[in-house]
Formats: C-alpha cells, structure tokens, sequence
C-alpha cells in the first residue's frame, strides 16, 4: 500500500481546512539613504499620498509625496524634514486624526510633539508637547478616535495602553494604565501597529547581525485596542527579502489591510507588500468574532422577519377597525398627512384619497354595499435589540405608510388591497455601522364572518427589498448593495363576546413567509471586502391574544378606546450565512441566525367617529422580547371633512426631527383658501411657518 500518496493527501487536505494564507508578497522598496541612514519609523496620511519616515541617523522626520497612494513603485518625492530637536534618538512617529499634530517617541522614554500649521506637512512646525514616559520606548499608535494611546516599551517587553481624557492629548492621560507583556519579542524591539478596528496588534523585532532576526508577531485581541482583552498569539512572520541581511524597523498599513510596510534600518529602505486579505500576515481577520460583522447579519434577518409584522399589522388593524365599525356607512378611514423626509414616503403620502370622496359622512346612516372605501395607515417605530457575548446592539427606526381600499358584499365579507412602503435605518455597534432598507409591499386581504361575532382575517402578499449596507472597521469602511424577494401570510381567528357596549375579542394568529436576500460582494476596501452568499430566511410566528374595547357616545358621535395585549411565538427555522474575503476566498459561516423566541406586544389607543365629518384613530403600541429587545411604534389615521366644504388636516413628520403641520382649506365662491402652519417639536432653536395659498380651477 502506498502510505506516503496518503499522508500527503491528508496534509493537502488539512492544509486547505486551515485556510493557511500564502506568505505576504514583496512589490518593492525605495531608498531614503540620501535623507536616512537608520530609518526607526514610518507613517502616512490618510489617503497615502504623503509618507513620513524617522530615523536616528538625521535625528528628523523626513517628508515625501506619492503620485499614487500608498504605492511606493510610482514616482516618490522628498519634501521637507522636521528636526526632532529635543531628541537625539525618535523611534517611531503617529499622527493625530487630521493631520495638524506629529507625535514622537524615543529610547530615553520621551514622547514630543509638534503642530503643524498645514495637515501633513512639516515645513511650519510648533513644539507642543514634551513629557517624560520613562523606559526605552521604540513604538507609538494611537486608536481611532485618539482616546487611547499605545507605547512599546523595551524596557519591560510591554505594550502599555493609556486612556486619554482629551483626544491626542498625552498629558490628560489617566494615572492607571493596562499592559501587556509579550513573550515573545523580548530583545530587538523595533515597532508597533494595529489593524484599522484594533482586534490585531503587530509588534516588530529587527536585528541585522547574526544570528539574524527579523519577525513581525501578530497577535489577536477579542476587543479592539483593549489590552485588558483576551490577546492570542497568532504566529510570527520572518521577513527575508531578496536574501538580504536586514534590520527591519517600523510597521504601517494601508487602512484596508491589503498592504504593508516596514523600514529597513540596515539597507535603509522602506518596504512594500501586498496581503491576500485585510491585515493578513499570518490570519485573516475572522468576521465571526467581530461582535459588529455578526450584528449587520443578524439584523438582517431579523428586520426581514420584522417586515412581515410591520406589513401585516396596518392591515388586521384595519380588519379590526372594520369590525369595531361595522355598522358605520363612512368606513374611509384616514387623511392625516405625514410628512416625510424621505422623498418616497412624501410623495406617496400625497397620494392618499381624500374622505371627501365618500358618499357620506354620517355614521348614523344604514351601509351600503358595492362601494370602495380608502384608508391610510402611518407608522412610526423606534426600536432597540440589545447586545449579546457574540454581536453589537441595534438601534432600528422604521417610517412607513400603508394606502388601501376595500369593499363590502351583500354577505358582509369585506376584501381588498393595501400597499405599503416603509424605510427602516439601523445602526449597529459603536464604531458607525449601519443598514438602510425600504420595502415596497403588496398585500390583499379579506374579513370573512361566521355568524354575528365569529370572524376570520386572512391575507397574502409580496415585498421588494432593498438594502444599502455599511460595514465600519474603525478607519475604514466598506459598502455593500443587497435585494430581496419576500412572499407572506397571515390567518386570524378572532370572536367578539359583547355585554352591553364592552366588547372582548380573543384571537389566534398565525404569521408565515419566506424571505431570499441576494448574494452580493462590498467595496470600497480592497483587503476587507467580504463577500456574501445569498441567504434564505423562513419565518414561522404564532400569537394568542385579546382586543378589548368599549363605545361611548359623545355629542354628536362616539368614542370607541381599545386595548389589545398578544404573546407571540416565534417558532422560525433558524438560517445561516456563508461568506468569504473577496480577495483570496478565505470563508466563513455565521449559523443559528434567529431573533427572539417570545414577544409580548400590547397596544391601546382610540377611535373617534362624529357625525360632523371627524374621523381619528390612534394606537400606540409596545412589542417586547424576552430577550433585551423591544420595538415601540405610534400608528394614527384620521380625518376631518365639514359640512361647509372646510378641511382641517394633521400632520405628522416621520423623521426625527417630528415637525408638525396643520393646514386649513376652504373653497369660496370657486377659490380653493389654504392656510398652513409648521413647528418643529423637537428642534432646540424655534422653527415654524406658515403660508397662504389662493387657487382656483377655470
């Protein structure tokens, strides 16, 4: 038997299952000799057109341009040099956030630093800052938004973390400080760097003579610069280029990860690389324990699933307004205008159809049966599902707004159709990720009795979705398109048990759909784009419940106030996504994607029926998990059409800011009389109009 045709198939295989990377490749070098002969450190501006190398042979931080970003085989040319008077001996330099201020670090354990009076450029430098850190300091990084600050200290092999109460202020920074020891690089200490989002940490050890060693050691943190983590070894890259004896110094990334450089103090060269994937030396970064990366697909699902509810629940709602209603003639139910900052939902709020156009506005006057009646519903819901030991808090906010029309038979069955489109903004996490979603629904439904008080609520429909994603990594992002195809139902049961003018309606409700979301690949960061498989969601979601309400009469119309409380199961199949690196196929799988198993919703509100033409409902409602997610969401409909031909109409802006509008309009002698008025409800600094309209129509 041929054993050895078997171990190496078994190594191939175990090779493949490890998604072992292949080395980082060499692209070039150039040489700074005439401005440095011992390059210690090496920097970028943010779009890497500038680079800034500091060394200790010149004791200065020298200044070149890139004619193309980041990539040091296009033409590179020196600018200007910043003398590191104070400092005899600069290891490593860092920027602050936009480039007006230049940090150094040094062997005697000084850090200084300058402004600059233009950003990224050392020609008109301040002196700043000169504070003593102690040791023998040979690295310097910042985190993204400079509230920390790292320093690789020889003098104890450590990394030491400081919080900074100022952003990139070294003297605000807090008396107790986290460290991290390395064991492996405990002699030749020559540079620190993390990747964009802080979850990897590279430390640099360079020595040029023998025994030759030249390591970049990649470490994992299980939360973004945070050394008080969990921090793994992940392996050491030896860097040999071209069989040369070098002494490597300094470390910088493109913001992507897909390229790396180091100095070289021994050929007084800086280095580039490519990687196969976002800071990829030895591992890519894995997806899966980005508590964000799992929360942008765990929304996902969860928002899709959420779709159906937020389709379905404007159209029982009506179904139960009809049947609180039912001996009411005018079953036009809507008209207040919601004014959206969404171009979509503005325009289609515009084309709602007026009460007016109903034959009657008497809710005294017998049915009658044939005719379309039209309703509208808006909605407004702010939402919240709350971190987890694998994935970020959402916040979700929902706009939407349903138009219908219905009719009712001879037999007291009432159908029609009702088409909805609703935008959804979530933001995920910390670090500014976010989903943007609009749906388009269309939905057909039918109210079936049996008997007086036994009816039977069914529906089906279709969505279209569309998802703008955007993935933040700290000081990169990515940005993805995504649709979708959603296909839903709904069945109710629901019985009426009435004593005097109190109604209670126990239901059973059972909510089905299938959601496909497409595959698609992100941009906008070479070695971070990811690339999603497309993901099939099945939602199975069943409720138990009861509406109470009561009538009241009023002057000149009723008063009908109503309470609903539900418990919903959520009994979905569970889904999975699969996904990769764009740029080397490394996969990976996020499994078991469910929202929570039980909710609790409860909702009460009022509807207000008068004689004179008035017609308003109003519910607000609270969907709660079990977990630590929950959903509360503001629905109003409503109307006011006078015998005199005056309207009042209400309006409602779905955006944050809630501004508010009320418009009055009359017809006199053929002119059309409108006057409007405006008022931001939550704006700090007063906002409000108002305008007079005069038309006519010859």
């Amino acid at each position: 038997m041929n054993y050895t045709r078997y171990v190496i198939i078994i190594l191939i295989s175990a090779f493949i299952n490890l998604n072992v990377l292949a080395a980082p490749t060499h692209v070039t070098e150039f040489s700074i000799n005439a401005q440095e002969d011992v390059p210690t450190g090496i920097a970028f501006n943010s779009d890497g057109t500038k680079m800034f190398v500091v060394g200790i042979a010149g004791d200065d931080i020298n200044e070149y341009s890139i004619s193309v970003g980041y990539d040091l085989s296009s033409t590179v040319t020196y600018l200007d040099r910043l003398p590191t008077t104070g400092s005899t001996t600069p290891q490593d330099l860092a920027f602050n956030a936009n480039g007006t201020e230049v940090f150094i670090v040094d062997t005697s354990g000084n850090l200084l630093s300058w402004t600059l009076a233009s950003a990224y450029d050392v020609s008109n430098p301040t002196a700043n800052h000169d504070i003593d850190l102690g040791g023998t300091l040979r690295g310097l990084e910042f985190n993204n938004n400079g509230s920390k600050m790292f320093v690789f200290n020889e003098t104890n092999d450590s990394v030491v973390q400081y919080t900074l109460s100022t952003a990139y202020d070294p003297s605000t920074r807090a008396s107790t400080t986290v460290s991290y020891v390395s064991t492996v690089v405990t002699a030749n200490h020559q540079g620190l760097a993390f990747s964009s989002d802080g979850t990897k940490m590279y430390l640099v050890r360079g020595k040029p003579l023998a025994p030759f060693i030249n390591w970049i050691v990649e470490y994992n943190l299980s939360i973004g610069y945070d050394l008080s983590s969990t921090i793994t070894h992940v392996g050491t890259y030896e860097v040999d280029v071209d069989d040369e004896d070098e002494g490597i110094s300094g470390l910088a990334f493109k913001p992507d990860g897909s390229k790396m450089f180091h100095a070289d103090f021994n050929t007084n060269e800086i280095q580039e690389y490519t990687l196969d994937c976002g800071y990829g030396l030895i591992q890519c970064i894995n997806p899966t324990n980005n508590d964000d990366d799992v929360a942008s697909v765990e929304v996902q699902s969860e928002v899709s699933k959420k779709l159906i509810q937020h389709t379905t629940f404007p159209v029982l709602n009506r179904m139960e307004w009809l049947r609180r209603n039912k001996n009411s003639n005018n079953l036009t139910n809507q008209n207040i205008k919601f004014q959206f900052s969404n171009e979509i939902l503005a325009s289609l709020s515009n084309l709602i159809i007026p009460t007016y156009l109903s034959s009657d506005n008497s809710s005294l006057v017998e049915p009658q049966f044939g005719n379309w009646s039209y309703w509208s519903e808006g909605t407004i819901s702010i939402g919240k599902v709350g971190d987890s030991t694998t994935s970020s808090a959402k916040n979700i906010n929902t706009s939407a707004i349903t138009i219908g029309a219905d009719r009712k038979n001879d037999k007291n069955k009432m159908y029609g159709f009702a088409f909805r489109f609703g935008s959804d903004d979530i933001d995920v996490g910390n670090l500014g990720s976010a989903l943007d979603m609009n749906a388009f629904s269309l939905t057909v439904y039918e109210t079936r009795p049996s008997g007086e008080n036994m009816f039977m609520d069914s529906l089906i429909g279709i969505s279209a979705i569309s998802t703008g994603l955007l993935n933040n990594s700290g000081s990169i992002s990515t940005d993805g398109e995504r649709e979708g195809k959603q296909i839903f139902a709904s069945i109710k049961f629901r019985e009426t048990f009435t004593k005097e003018k109190l109604n209670i309606t126990p239901n059973v409700k059972v909510d089905l759909g299938f959601t496909s979301l497409s595959d698609y690949t992100e941009t906008g960061a070479d070695g971070l784009n990811l690339k999603f498989d497309r993901q099939d969601i099945g939602t199975i979601i069943t409720s138990i419940g009861s509406v109470i309400d009561n009538t009241i009469d009023i002057n000149n119309g009723i008063i009908k106030p109503n309470i609903q409380l539900e418990y919903n199961a959520d009994i979905s199949p569970s889904s999975k996504q699969e996904f990769e690196y764009a740029s080397n196929g490394t996969s990976y799988i996020i499994e078991n994607i469910n929202s929570s198993t039980h909710n609790y919703r409860g909702s009460f509100g009022f509807d207000l029926i008068t004689d004179n033409g008035l017609s308003l409902t109003t519910n607000y409602e609270r969907n709660q998990s079990r977990g630590s997610g929950h959903t509360d969401a503001i629905y109003f409909a409503g109307s006011y059409v006078s015998k005199s031909d005056e309207t009042y109409t209400f309006s409602l802006n779905g955006s944050e800011t809630f501004n508010t509008k009320l418009d009055y309009k009359r017809n006199i002698n053929g002119f059309d009389i409108k006057f409007s008025s405006n008022y931001n409800l939550m704006s700090q600094i007063p906002d409000y109009g108002a305008n007079i309209e005069v038309s006519s129509t010859f």
